[in-house]
């Protein structure tokens, strides 16, 4: 069980190399540390001791720190091997159907000719996203986590050692649909960025802050949908800036079409930054 999110370490968490087809298994996501100590009662448990057993909250917060800590080591590890390599790679977040390969696939279709793009697909089960996005023509291996909510810095790691992006180009990586987990951990990426919808409630920010704290850009999918749904923009928008008032919001519809250019142009002006950590590591 992992101690930071709940999530359940007992599946086998499957790498697939889609231009292959070959499927590898990846170490467990997180490696875990026990206390190595037990103890009996020589008594029935029929009536309250005076004590709570206090130390396994702070047993807990100490195995939650490790496990951040060395997601943290490998975090850097992915960042300065992306650095050495010119290679710019984000971090798509997003709750599920809010409409990140959706947007991932239009955004691949446009600008391919401007930038070379390597996708990273993060799902509990199947392929179908990353078959979605082979489709575009783009390079792409697929992690399926089993019953573990989020991707982490190691399976980050050895999924671009088997995708092997070119040198100056851009890596995608499709983070499990997940608001909560996903904010925790860093996956060496340049930013990560946040995808709601206007299907969803317009309270998300606040419900959901630690993810829009540590997203560089807010993505609002779907507004051709704005006529038909109960969702109030302004609101939603205040409450983000509410919780990250750096936050860049950028309004647009993948399926319409609908204000892409300014989507575009951030990840230009990010993929032509991409040589100045190059260069500062250097």
């Amino acid at each position: 069980m992992c101690v930071t999110c709940g999530c359940s370490d007992d599946s086998d968490v499957r790498l697939t190399d889609l231009r292959t087809g070959n499927t590898m298994i990846l170490n467990p996501p997180h490696e875990h540390t026990h206390d190595g100590h037990t103890h009996t009662h020589g008594h029935p448990h029929d009536h309250e001791h005076g004590h709570t057993h206090q130390h396994a909250k702070g047993t807990v917060v100490s195995l939650e720190q490790q496990v951040l800590a060395r997601n943290d080591q490998w975090a850097e590890r992915v960042r300065g091997w992306l650095a050495g390599r010119a290679v710019l790679a984000l971090n798509l977040v997003s709750s599920p159907g809010a409409g990140k390969t959706t947007l991932l696939e239009r955004t691949i279709r446009d600008l391919a000719e401007e930038m070379p793009f390597s996708v990273i697909e993060g799902d509990q089960q199947t392929l179908r996203d990353a078959e979605r996005i082979q489709a575009t023509g783009c390079p792409v291996v697929q992690i399926n986590t089993g019953t573990a909510c989020h991707l982490d810095a190691s399976m980050t790691a050895r999924a671009l050692q088997q995708l092997d992006p070119h040198q100056n180009s851009v890596v995608m990586i499709e983070n499990v649909g997940n608001l909560v987990c996903p904010a925790l951990f860093d996956l060496g990426e340049r930013a990560k960025v946040v995808i709601a919808s206007v299907t969803e409630g317009d309270d998300k920010p606040i419900k959901y802050p630690h993810m829009f704290r540590a997203s560089e850009v807010m993505i609002l999918n779907k507004i051709d949908l704005l006529p038909h749904v109960p969702f109030d923009v302004d609101r939603c928008l205040e409450f983000a800036r509410q919780v990250n008032p750096r936050l860049r919001i950028i309004p647009l519809s993948a399926t319409r079409r609908d204000n892409l250019a300014e989507w575009y142009d951030w990840l230009r002006a990010q993929w032509a930054g991409r040589t100045e950590l190059q260069e500062s590591l250097a």
